[in-house]
């Protein structure tokens, strides 16, 4: 199948050597679709824009995202960067997990493979333990079920870098970050400086605030301020429609980044008018304090 080249830039994937589009179609927003051959039609429509990173879990819709995107993808998975994770935190579930992944996604690798949703000491110990899910993730990558491993949530900044300094072979991390992530346990400030001294690749979800953020900003503003963090490599954006992605490929097709002013004003407008208090009225996925 043909694609039209829509000139979505791309770049070096962290310390991996692996090149990759700036902007991905994140899975946990295929149960927007009425049904599976809906929301694979959805997929495949993505890749005829031009989209070529394809971020997915084991828990989006049930299983079913995967189903979609294993049945959106087929004839062109060689094309395009794929993804999957685990909620699991140990080998012999992560495992299972993976099998599952794999036969969904009609593939007999993933581009990525990653542990789903860390979000305190408890897990980081659960999965750095003998017998623990990176157990799971090294084996699949020395096997090449996997190409490269990570981890991903978005509740506690510290947990993120307590693992991303536990572990010295991540190859990503994915993390929220928007222009109203500064004001409450800030993974900008915490998490993201400790990645890129790390070299690990860092890919951004909650771009919009879950849409809470277009209330102040344009969603072009939004896009524009992550990709101009240092140490950001891919946003994952979860557009369920085509007109949002079409939205999306538009703001970065030339895209320019961000002044330390106008993200400073961005920062500013993003929280104005907004209720931040010990827990923030606008970050509601985040740990409470």
């Amino acid at each position: 199948m043909e694609t039209k080249p829509v000139g979505i830039p791309t770049t070096r994937f962290g310390s991996t050597g692996v090149e990759v589009g700036i902007l991905a179609q994140g899975g946990a927003r295929m149960d927007l679709h009425p049904d599976i051959p809906a929301a694979a039609a959805h997929v495949r429509r993505m890749v005829e824009l031009g989209i070529t990173c394809f971020d997915c879990a084991r828990l989006y819709w049930g299983g079913l995202s995967e189903e979609a995107y294993g049945i959106g993808l087929e004839g062109v998975r060689q094309q395009v960067f794929l993804t999957t994770k685990t909620p699991k935190r140990t080998a012999k579930e992560a495992v299972q997990d993976l099998e599952t992944s794999l036969r969904l996604l009609k593939t007999d690798y993933v581009d990525l493979w990653q542990i789903h949703d860390v979000r305190d000491q408890s897990d980081i110990d659960a999965i750095l333990s003998p017998g623990g899910a990176l157990e799971a993730l090294e084996a699949a990558k020395q096997a090449g079920k996997c190409r490269l491993i990570g981890f991903t949530g978005h509740a506690d900044p510290e947990a993120h870098a307590a693992l991303l300094r536990a572990y010295d072979k991540w190859d990503s991390v994915m993390m929220p970050l928007n222009a109203a992530d500064h004001a409450y346990l800030s993974f900008e400030e915490i998490a993201l400086p400790v990645a890129l001294e790390r070299g690990v690749a860092v890919q951004a979800i909650k771009i919009f605030g879950k849409a809470f953020l277009l209330r102040s900003l344009h969603p072009n503003e939004c896009l524009r301020y992550v990709l101009s963090l240092p140490g950001v490599h891919v946003a994952v954006c979860g557009a369920a429609t085509e007109g949002q992605m079409e939205d999306n490929i538009r703001a970065v097709r030339n895209l320019r980044r961000m002044t330390g002013g106008e993200m400073a004003e961005v920062r500013r407008r993003a929280v104005a008018g907004a209720r931040v208090y010990s827990g923030s009225a606008l970050e509601y996925w985040k740990k409470r304090s």
